[in-house]
């Protein structure tokens, strides 16, 4: 091989480690009620802890190096919350990233209790939530939390009064931003009575389209839509995807990913990995939503 096939060979090498690295700019940006702008791909934290979401993870270097890198792929968007641990993720953002850049929005959740691995009860009453944010504030070592979401609606205490204990909290300067988890068009409705709302996270994937509807409502409302298990599939559509993926010479989770960002400019993914590697090739997706706008997928 001539010195020069072989230049030519090391340039195209090397980018494709950009083009397979990307940055999670390349995905756009939006905003969070009008007060936060961050880029429209994220990182879901959870993964960074123990089996069943419970106490620290087995190798704490690479978590800490997961979050670092993480950020330094473009990611300015992490997501928690105080059960996952419970409370190991805060404070490992905080031990990984502590002090924050400037752009960094962290937003985090209440309203469960851990009584054990895979256990989660739900806790939602004034209470709780106020000492949740106490705590979240502490291990994040924050002033003010810029989003702070309801984990999930609590059947035994009043919806309202869950929602209205975190107004009060952003009243008081404790919350910059008032968001939801897994409640529906109804709850986000009776909820932005009281306090703007300024993102819903709820299950919702290439084959898991069950929030459609709170989907398109959170676009007519310019309300970011935050989809967990963002790279789940069935059967039929993990075909499809790997078809796609064939097409355009990308994986199928970084296919997965460009059509939540493709399905409406709202939808913020925030996949979680406890990878360098996978999370490398999930903020490469940020570059696909051209390609595969070309490529023949199903809407």
């Amino acid at each position: 091989m001539s010195n020069q096939n072989m230049g030519n060979q090391n340039m195209g090498n090397q980018n494709m480690s950009e083009q397979n690295e990307g940055s999670a700019s390349l995905a756009g940006t939006i905003s969070l009620g009008g007060k936060l702008s961050v880029h429209r791909l994220g990182f879901g934290a959870m993964r960074l802890t123990g089996d069943g979401i419970w106490g620290p993870p087995k190798d704490r270097k690479a978590a800490l190096s997961v979050l670092r890198r993480a950020v330094e792929l473009g990611v300015n968007f992490i997501d928690t919350a105080d059960s996952y641990g419970p409370h190991v993720n805060e404070e490992l953002i905080a031990e990984a990233l502590f002090p924050y850049p400037k752009d960094l929005v962290i937003a985090t959740k209440a309203g469960w209790n851990r009584p054990g691995p895979n256990q989660w009860t739900h806790d939602a009453t004034p209470a709780h939530l106020r000492k949740a944010v106490e705590g979240s504030l502490k291990r994040l070592r924050l002033d003010r939390i810029d989003v702070h979401q309801l984990h999930a609606p609590d059947p035994v205490t009043p919806f309202e009064a869950s929602v209205e204990t975190l107004a009060e909290l952003q009243r008081e300067g404790k919350i910059r931003c008032v968001a939801l988890s897994n409640v529906t068009q109804e709850h986000i409705e009776r909820a932005r009575k009281i306090v703007p709302i300024v993102s819903v996270q709820n299950r919702y994937s290439f084959a898991d389209r069950e929030w459609d509807y709170v989907v398109d409502y959170c676009e007519r409302n310019h309300i970011a839509f935050i989809p967990w298990f963002p790279l789940g599939a069935g059967r039929v559509a993990g075909e499809i995807l790997h078809r796609v993926a064939k097409a355009t010479q990308r994986g199928s989770m970084q296919v997965a990913l460009a059509w939540l960002l493709k399905r409406s400019r709202v939808i913020l993914p925030i996949p979680g990995t406890s990878s360098v590697k996978h999370l490398e090739e999930n903020i490469a997706a940020a570059s696909l939503e051209e390609t595969l706008q070309k490529a023949d997928c199903c809407e």
